[in-house]
């Protein structure tokens, strides 16, 4: 389950998309999530399910190793399909107990579960198919305006930075930490949920530990490179809404 985790993962091929311009892609992808909560009809879904095929198969990104990245969520799918199912209000169509399943709540159930699953695609295809070091610099330019408010932009963006590049970092950590205590006799897949919560503590608190000194370790390497989050500087890489960005010219 945790190598089926893609978010912040690059997936390094070559296509159209992966040569768009980040700005354009997260921009889009802005414009996506916006209309995917906007509309309501089926007509729209289909579109947007059509949408998001097209960049999926445009991307050149395997559909197998798309379509993992939903495995983590699926519960939580699962469970908003289930509460908007029996929650919805309108003309009960059947009813168990308490429970009761109305046609308007089949509707909300499905477009609730599509909405979902969509908005985790058309994310992932953002994370994989732009490197954190040019998503995040796209995202720099993108908010370059709030500077003039005093909002600390290039921090912010190096936060946002370091965090993309680490989920990788550890979520191999965390397979790492299982796979040893498997070994070592602990069973994270029998029992009832309480039995399987605790057994997660042998893993969170290495986790912990190993994130921690991790962090100390960029700070320490940070200081000694005397970095300061204030200072102006120009990028190494250049970005154009026609071509992938491009190394800065040297003269």
């Amino acid at each position: 389950m945790i190598r089926d985790i893609t978010l912040g993962q690059y997936y390094d091929t070559e296509s159209p998309i992966h040569k768009m311009d980040p700005r354009t892609k997260i921009l889009i992808t802005l414009l996506f999530m916006v209309v995917l909560f906007l509309v309501n009809d089926i007509l729209s879904y289909i579109s947007l399910i059509i949408f998001t095929g097209i960049i999926v198969f445009v991307s050149n990104i395997p559909l197998k190793f798309i379509t993992k990245g939903l495995k983590p969520i699926l519960f939580l799918v699962i469970i908003t399909a289930l509460l908007n199912l029996f929650m919805t209000p309108g003309e009960v169509i059947f009813s168990a107990g308490i429970l009761k399943i109305t046609d308007e709540g089949i509707v909300m159930a499905s477009k609730m579960a599509i909405r979902i699953i969509l908005l985790i695609l058309g994310t992932s295809i953002l994370t994989l198919t732009t490197t954190p070091t040019v998503l995040t610099g796209g995202m720099e330019i993108l908010l370059s305006p709030l500077k003039k408010l005093k909002i600390p932009i290039s921090m912010l963006v190096m936060m946002m930075s370091i965090a993309l590049r680490f989920i990788p970092t550890l979520i191999d950590e965390t397979d790492k930490i299982i796979k040893a205590q498997t070994s070592r006799g602990a069973d994270f897949e029998h029992g009832n949920p309480l039995k399987r919560v605790k057994a997660l503590i042998p893993i969170l608190i290495p986790l912990f530990v190993s994130a921690f000194r991790r962090a100390e370790e960029l700070a320490i390497a940070m200081e000694c490179r005397c970095y300061n989050a204030d200072a102006e500087r120009s990028s190494f890489k250049k970005f154009s809404l026609r071509n992938k960005c491009k190394l800065a010219e040297v003269k």
